[in-house]
């Protein structure tokens, strides 16, 4: 059971719920001021249904770079990956890979119903139900296939679309039914500390990558370029958020606690010198539970601040 734990990786789950935390809880802030109903269960079955894409997610690409043989030669950077230590064999993954992707299909199924079908929005289920079906095989396909696009570059761009825009998006609309441009700041904000995790770790592994053909979007750039591109990665977001925060005026309901997520700012600074200064790729491995600590901590006062404090 440990091995199966470690292999779930575990620290990466904020980066899951923090996408349906700023989602469900916008959409509860405008629901509740316009007098309308937020019902609790749709923000416990997104977050289920999150965790088991992360999960399935972490398994995929255990087995995809575990049987390419990815993971063999960055042990000495990283931690140390299940099929590739032989803890876990790749049959047992693939079986775990394909058991976590029955249950991301239910679970959407289950959860999409309760916040559609039920309530009579049957073009909605079938286009939300689309919409999980491309989440569960983005989860696999990153490193798992013939062409993994993980291995192509474009893991940012998906993790910026699935954390961040899909994530924030479509929990909002869970709640709502409807999308609202301004929405588009949060979702981007939390879709870019996203991307800084993984931009984090492919810097991390460039060299191991390089070996192995895995041709991620830090490698292309070169350290130093993907170093300035992490810098933006943490800078933006929550700039952009400043700018939700006053697109909504939330200070003429004298709710000035709404901005206590800028409190963020600080300790983002801190991380961002730490991590310019380092320059070795190894020692840039610590940083990833950090960044990810920064985005729940971000989703969690946001949702706090229009939530729960009052000015």
């Amino acid at each position: 059971m440990k091995d199966w734990i470690q292999a779930a990786r575990l620290r990466t789950l904020p980066l899951s719920v923090s996408g349906i935390i700023v989602g469900a809880f916008i959409a509860r802030w405008r629901l509740l001021s316009e007098g309308g109903f937020w019902d609790w269960r749709l923000l416990v079955g997104a977050l289920l249904v999150t965790l088991f894409y992360q999960v399935l997610s972490n398994f995929a690409n255990d087995y995809g770079d575990g049987v390419k043989g990815t993971d063999a030669k960055r042990s000495a950077e990283a931690e140390t990956r299940a099929v590739a230590s032989g803890r876990i064999s790749a049959r047992q993954m693939k079986k775990a890979v394909i058991l976590f992707a029955l249950l991301s299909a239910l679970s959407t199924i289950a959860l999409l119903y309760m916040a559609f079908f039920q309530a009579g929005f049957f073009r909605e289920f079938y286009v939300f139900l689309g919409l999980g079906a491309a989440c569960i095989l983005a989860a696999i396909g990153y490193t798992v296939g013939k062409k993994p696009y993980g291995y192509l570059g474009l893991g940012d761009l998906m993790v910026f679309l699935f954390f961040g825009l899909v994530s924030v998006g479509g929990s909002y609309f869970l709640f709502t039914k409807t999308l609202d441009w301004d929405l588009l700041l949060p979702s981007a904000a939390i879709g870019l500390l996203s991307t800084a995790v993984l931009n984090l770790n492919n810097m991390r592994d460039i060299r191991s990558d390089a070996e192995s053909g895995k041709k991620t979007l830090a490698l292309r750039l070169g350290y130093g370029k993907a170093m300035v591109y992490q810098m933006i990665l943490l800078q933006l977001p929550h700039i952009l958020i400043l700018i939700f925060l006053f697109i909504n005026e939330v200070y003429t309901s004298g709710n000035y606690y709404a901005f206590i997520v800028m409190v963020m700012l600080f300790p983002t600074a801190a991380l961002r010198r730490r991590i310019l200064q380092t320059k070795e790729p190894k020692a840039l491995d610590p940083f990833l539970k950090q960044v990810g600590v920064i985005t729940l901590s971000t989703a969690l006062l946001l949702a706090a601040g229009l939530n729960f404090f009052k000015g």
